[in-house]
């Protein structure tokens, strides 16, 4: 009985026969599946949560934070995280759209050539991942966002639109964010793969040919974007270049910072950019245009992205950080100076 009636809301949300006050008024996620032709042989399933008073302010528009892999929504506690937020007053109202995971997570997940139209494949071990990525990301931009905006009352602007991942929804995250800028003005990146390249025969391989950072120093930045990194620093013991930091937490300095490949030769990261960095938000944040979040003892799990969750909602649009600005006197927060604690040194091994 649950299972046709959750699939009469499903088919009544794509045929547009419900009343959208109707769905306002439950307090349940809201369920609804899209057809994602490329990304996904079946429809997408995804699940709204509406904020508090969506049905009684009916003239409030408010921001919406899209989540890749929504199929963990309830392994790091998001609707409890939410309610405990909202309850002590540190996040502003929100609608949050938790997308489950493409049927092939590996080949939907990744990083695309937007330009080109095409996605950027990386073999792993594991086989090739990022397959379908273009067709996922152009599906999320221009399919699911203007759907959403059609039917909800949301706020049109990209600096009001966000996008969150984890692991392979990480990078894939920061792919879409980086390369549709006037859609999603905010990123969240927890655990990114960042180590995706298009060469893996050995580390120096990798190190020369990550995906992520080639897309940083080849497609224009986009300005007005801010991104939050967070990483645990238990989530493994890697050390491909030696340097004494994890991978997961190199990889994410490497793109911030620049680096320097092995023959001596400087890349760039958001730094040289032009971007304001800040590489110990957890310890004293600030109001840089792109942030490290590290995690003390996290793991590469959904236990661990739990725990990063409140301090990425409360970055992105917490009750609190007006005042903290103010206090600081930095206004608000954009691509140009740069703020990084540690700007003296140089990128990549030199911390």
């Amino acid at each position: 009985m649950m299972r046709m009636a959750a699939r009469t809301l499903s088919l009544a949300l794509l045929l547009g026969l419900m009343p959208l006050p109707a769905l306002a008024a439950t307090h349940r996620p809201v369920e609804l599946k899209l057809a994602a032709p490329g990304a996904s042989p079946k429809p997408m399933r995804m699940r709204l949560l509406l904020p508090p008073g969506y049905r009684a302010h009916s003239a409030t528009r408010y921001p919406t934070l899209y989540i890749n892999d929504g199929q963990d929504m309830e392994a790091i506690g998001l609707q409890a995280t939410l309610d405990d937020l909202y309850r002590n007053h540190l996040i502003r109202p929100m609608i949050v759209v938790a997308i489950d995971m493409p049927q092939d997570r590996m080949a939907g997940y990744g990083v695309s050539d937007r330009a080109k139209g095409m996605s950027v494949v990386a073999p792993t071990k594991y086989g090739p991942v990022g397959a379908n990525a273009q067709a996922y990301s152009q599906w999320l931009a221009d399919t699911l966002v203007p759907y959403i905006d059609a039917h909800w009352r949301t706020r049109r602007d990209a600096g009001s639109r966000w996008l969150l991942g984890w692991s392979l929804g990480a990078i894939n995250a920061f792919s879409v964010g980086w390369q549709y800028p006037r859609t999603f003005g905010k990123v969240g990146a927890f655990s990114p793969s960042f180590w995706l390249s298009t060469d893996s025969s050995d580390a120096r391989s990798v190190q020369a040919t990550r995906i992520a950072h080639a897309l940083v120093e080849t497609v224009p930045p986009p300005r007005n974007s801010r991104f939050f990194f967070a990483a645990g620093d238990a989530e493994e013991k890697s050390d491909r270049d030696g340097d004494g930091i994890i991978d997961v937490i190199d990889d994410v300095f490497d793109l911030m910072r620049g680096w320097i490949d092995d023959g001596g030769r400087g890349h760039a990261g958001l730094k040289q950019l032009g971007y304001s960095i800040d590489a110990d938000y957890g310890v004293k944040p600030d109001a840089s245009a792109a942030v490290f979040y590290r995690l003390p003892g996290g793991e590469h799990n959904q236990r661990s992205w739990a725990r990063m969750l409140p301090a990425f909602l409360q970055w992105a649009d917490g009750t609190q950080q007006d005042v903290a600005l103010q206090q600081q006197g930095r206004g608000t927060a954009s691509a140009t100076g740069n703020h990084d604690k540690n700007s003296g040194k140089q990128p990549s091994k030199v911390r």
